[in-house]
């Protein structure tokens, strides 16, 4: 395999009800992601595109309406979705193609119109409940999401504050962030009293409904020094689908996590991800999911994650920052374009170029993390100067 490297990062504001059409958010973050390359459209071999199924945009084979607004015309171009673990799954596909020789650049875009201009993206959903059992209950992933939140509190003995926390954090760390949709300065008391959705959950514990699009642009090894001096280097990817049958798992410890962490770890050549990782991006839908999934990334303990973030050490100038960025609660959550918008960070961060965001200490590798699906799909990337 070769060498990849990304040299190049962009991506549009996440808002709500944003006025641009999905295709106009693809080409402003892919516009971005080359100007930050250096390079142009003409430069480009390839492209992958991450987004959701035809229902969030409301328009009829999204993909190939997509492709102009991507850079996609006249080049090879293809569309991956597995539901939130799209915005790393997304990279990983430009990875391959560039890692495999097949292309010496690839423009990867994730995009996402979430907005309830028409019927709500929870709709949508629907069609992953059993009709006879499940779909007359009325249920939405929030409440799946219910469930999986209170096995995690129940299994470790973890209050509602201490996952507060985590919204706090970022909420916080996004205030920094220009594109961020809901920074905040919040409190745990704030979380406690919000409004309930589906307890324990509540309003504070979860991102918001967002429009934007993201972009990295990956090139090979040679065309990376053409282009720059400081390139950042993918050094491991991984991915892992567990089983749909979400009753049959015990939902405290996402495993599909691990397994998808291990693989990129072990294409790494890191064997101990908590001296080797300087700092995180996992997927933060929720502000449980941060814990959770700091766990599934094996840079925390079963059951250790809420001390962690409760003793600062997940703080932007702690010893393991998590989500400088702000993640989804504070940047906000376009489903296919959240990930990626996690891979750009960690370009910026490993460049320096986080500005208000840069984490304290000196960072040489990165992990981005996603997560989607019905409980089942883990993405991992590891990047490093």
């Amino acid at each position: 395999m070769r060498r990849v490297a990304v040299i190049g990062a962009g991506m549009t504001k996440f808002r709500r009800r944003m006025l641009e059409t999905g295709r106009e958010l693809s080409f402003e973050a892919s516009r971005m992601a080359l100007d930050s390359a250096g390079m142009e459209i003409k430069d480009v071999e390839s492209v992958v595109m991450g987004t959701a199924p035809d229902a969030f945009d409301g328009i009829h084979m999204k993909g190939d309406y997509l492709m102009d607004g991507a850079g996609g015309t006249d080049k090879p171009y293809s569309r991956v979705y597995v539901g939130g673990g799209t915005g790393v799954f997304a990279p990983v596909a430009g990875w391959w193609h560039v890692a495999s020789g097949l292309f010496d650049s690839c423009l990867v875009v994730g995009e996402e119109k979430m907005s309830p201009l028409r019927p709500h993206p929870q709709y949508a959903f629907w069609s992953i409940f059993d009709h006879t059992l499940e779909r007359p209950l009325g249920v939405t992933l929030l409440w799946i999401f219910s469930l999986e939140m209170r096995r995690y509190m129940h299994v470790h003995g973890v209050t509602e504050e201490d996952i507060a926390l985590v919204s706090v954090k970022n909420k916080g760390n996004a205030m920094d962030h220009p594109c961020a949709q809901l920074p905040a300065r919040i409190t745990v008391d704030d979380v406690m009293k919000s409004e309930p959705i589906c307890l324990p959950v509540k309003r504070l514990d979860v991102s918001p409904t967002s429009d934007g699009a993201a972009a990295v642009m990956l090139v090979s090894e040679e065309v990376a020094r053409k282009y720059t001096d400081d390139p950042v280097w993918v050094d491991g990817v991984g991915w892992n689908v567990d089983t749909q049958y979400w009753t049959n798992r015990d939902l405290y410890y996402p495993r599909y996590v691990e397994k998808a962490a291990r693989m990129a770890y072990k294409m790494a050549k890191i064997d101990n991800p908590r001296k080797q990782i300087d700092f995180a991006e996992v997927y933060d839908p929720f502000d449980y999911k941060e814990l959770h999934h700091l766990e599934g990334v094996l840079l925390a303990d079963k059951g250790e994650a809420p001390k962690l973030t409760r003793e600062g050490v997940t703080q932007r100038d702690g010893d393991l920052p998590v989500n400088p960025s702000g993640g989804l609660l504070g940047v906000g959550n376009p489903i296919a374009a959240a990930g990626t918008m996690k891979v750009c960070e960690l370009f910026w961060q490993l460049r320096g170029e986080a500005g208000k965001r840069q984490v304290k200490k000196e960072v040489n590798r990165g992990l981005a993390q996603a997560w989607g699906d019905l409980l089942q799909v883990g993405t991992v990337i590891t990047m490093r100067r």
